[in-house]
């Protein structure tokens, strides 16, 4: 189910990539504050790490990600949410 490994980063003011604490992605994962079934294909692993299935698409947990994140106070005024997938070698 978990077949895929993402990248989990804000981008600060200065432009540099920094990974998001597990906290933060673990609180994000819980469904009791998404209320999303599609991110039930998640598991926070790691700071900056998350596995997830293929029915999970990127572009719509990189938006909610970032919004929850913006809403708990995580990421400041400009930061931005960087979600892209590991390529596995």
């Amino acid at each position: 189910m978990f077949v895929r490994k993402l990248s989990i980063h804000r981008i600060d003011l200065s432009g540099a990539e920094i990974a998001c604490p597990l906290h933060w992605i673990d609180n994000f994962a819980m469904r009791n504050f998404t209320n999303d079934v599609i991110f039930d294909d998640t598991l926070p692993l790691a700071d900056g790490l998350l596995e997830a299935g293929h029915r999970v698409p990127l572009d719509r947990l990189e938006v909610a990600m970032e919004d929850w994140f913006r809403r708990k106070g995580y990421l400041k005024p400009g930061e931005q949410l960087r979600v892209s997938e590991l390529v596995r070698s």
